[in-house]
């Protein structure tokens, strides 16, 4: 794994070594920041299931403001704090190490312009979470939802007011983005 973009383009990060863990590659997230273009510089950053961190790093990296990482993995959550001391991050985000469901259950504060979700693909979390998502305080009109799920995994056009705006597909993955909208 690679940063793409950026302050620290080019730079690797350590990554999770487990059959049942499947980073999100660098052609997918080249992908999925290009269609993002215009929306990273300056947002605040929800990274649910954060892992490693790959997703929240390359969002530091192309210039958001300020990234929290939500993971509940204490091996994942020390390769993310490892990744972030060796890139001297030193500023711009919180680690939250809880279960994302309870996070959303619980969150209070402000609101995040970008939302990236990458759930374990072994768990068929993608329309739970879309829903969790949906109902909570994390998002406000305009903020953007993308999540990463297995193509045989049920996910929705609609959430509520989450409203699907493009669907890619990377062979068995697929990377579906929303944006919530509750004029509709």
């Amino acid at each position: 794994m690679r940063i793409i973009s950026g302050k620290y383009r080019g730079r690797r990060l350590s990554a999770f070594n487990a059959p049942h863990i499947r980073p999100t590659t660098d052609r997918v997230k080249e992908t999925m920041f290009n269609k993002l273009m215009g929306q990273v510089e300056g947002a605040r950053v929800l990274d649910l299931f954060a892992g490693t961190g790959n997703l929240g790093i390359e969002s530091l990296s192309r210039g958001a403001n300020w990234v929290e990482f939500v993971e509940s993995n204490r091996k994942s959550l020390e390769i993310l704090k490892k990744n972030l001391e060796l890139l001297k991050v030193e500023s711009g985000y919180k680690i939250t190490q809880k279960d994302v469901f309870l996070y959303l259950k619980k969150f209070s504060g402000d609101a995040f312009d970008l939302v990236l979700v990458d759930p374990p693909f072994t768990e068929k979390w993608a329309h739970d979470v879309m829903m969790a998502i949906s109902m909570s305080q994390v998002i406000h009109d305009g903020s953007v939802v993308v999540i990463e799920s297995s193509r045989h995994e049920r996910i929705d056009d609609n959430y509520e007011n989450l409203k699907l705006l493009d669907r890619r597909n990377f062979g068995d993955k697929d990377m579906s983005f929303f944006s919530k909208d509750s004029s509709k």
